[in-house]
């Protein structure tokens, strides 16, 4: 009768020591993988942020009915080339800084006392706010506006503009001269036509002053859709 050989009790803890030591392996690959994907993860969604796609959110009520107070909107940040009726996010011109608006034409834009001059202001100040601004091209390089009622009339043709609230007879609303747009600029104005801080106060808006061009909207859930 053979008896059977007894397994070295060294090689036992052998076995179990590599089998540990492959499990805890195993767990630190996969942390490493799982923080290593966080990452990435992170940093494509900030790179896309920064140059491709942003959320805004509108801060007054100057782009009634379209985008009321608080609703949020996405960017796209890499048309920096709008057309007319598209919806814009921007830094506007200094003026923008300078009480109710300044233009680099004294004869245009508003007196000191809030009353409209003889056209909205064609030539903005040099420098470049910081603030953030959202309203609606409606004038492009080279075109010939004029401003009655709130409505815009561009290269002798009114804008399709359902989308507009009325004007309501406020001074911003008709001016008797006709402006034009410099080469690389855009005008810009508030579908709230009697409640906008735009283009009319301080002029039109430097083609590298555009962050991009609105395309949809997010929240409240009742307004989701494309702009």
């Amino acid at each position: 009768m053979r008896l059977a050989r007894a397994r070295p009790q060294g090689l036992v803890h052998s076995e179990t020591v590599i089998t540990r030591s492959e499990s805890l392996t195993r767990r630190l690959r996969s942390l490493i993988e799982l923080v290593l994907t966080v990452a990435v993860a992170v940093g494509l969604a900030l790179l896309i942020q920064a140059f491709v796609v942003k959320p805004y959110r509108i801060p007054s009520g100057s782009m009634l009915p379209t985008l009321a107070l608080g609703q949020r909107i996405l960017v796209y940040r890499m048309d920096t080339h709008p057309g007319i009726g598209d919806v814009v996010v921007f830094h506007p011109p200094h003026g923008a800084d300078l009480g109710s608006g300044q233009c680099a034409n004294s004869g245009q834009g508003f007196s000191a006392d809030g009353g409209a001059l003889a056209g909205p202001c064609d030539q903005a100040l040099a420098s470049e706010s910081q603030q953030t601004f959202v309203k609606r091209v409606v004038g492009l390089p080279g075109d010939v506006l004029r401003i009655v009622d709130g409505h815009v009339i561009r290269n002798g043709k009114q804008e399709p503009d359902a989308y507009i609230t009325a004007c309501g007879g406020a001074p911003e609303c008709t001016f008797s001269r006709s402006i034009r747009v410099p080469a690389g600029d855009y005008y810009m104005m508030g579908d709230n036509r009697g409640d906008s801080d735009d283009s009319r106060y301080w002029g039109p808006v430097p083609q590298r002053y555009i962050i991009g061009v609105a395309f949809f909207t997010y929240w409240p859930l009742d307004r989701i859709g494309v702009l």
